[in-house]
């Protein structure tokens, strides 16, 4: 079956950084555009940014842009997302997810099939 396995999350203070990861399995990783949501207690799950199956397209939620990095590791079937300069609005449990198999990437949560556990990050002031 298809598991997606996020890791890294953590306690950092505001300025610090992180290095969420995701191992799939179970699925063509190659062939899918990988996608990081978000969600805070009490709000609905947001995009944070998507990454090509290709590796060179990517996209990014404006209140991450500049601070945010994906990548993608197609020979280990892994994705990454580099978080510096986080900050206590960051603070979420950060889920990766595989898309349908789509042509483009997406930022609607409903286009993306297969989605981790999540990972807590929380950021401190």
């Amino acid at each position: 079956q298809v598991q997606l396995v996020e890791s890294g999350g953590g306690l950092v203070q505001a300025g610090g950084s992180l290095r969420l990861s995701c191992a799939a399995s179970g699925l063509t990783f190659s062939l899918r555009n990988m996608g990081w949501f978000r969600q805070a207690p009490g709000k609905e799950r947001e995009f944070v940014g998507a990454i090509g199956r290709n590796e060179a397209s990517t996209a990014y939620a404006d209140a991450v842009k500049g601070r945010f990095t994906v990548s993608r590791d197609n020979a280990k079937n892994t994705v990454h997302l580099q978080m510096n300069s986080l900050k206590p609005e960051d603070t979420a449990v950060y889920y990766c997810a595989a898309d349908r198999v789509r042509a483009t990437m997406s930022i609607r949560s409903s286009n993306y099939e297969y989605w981790g556990q999540g990972t807590q990050v929380t950021v401190s002031s």
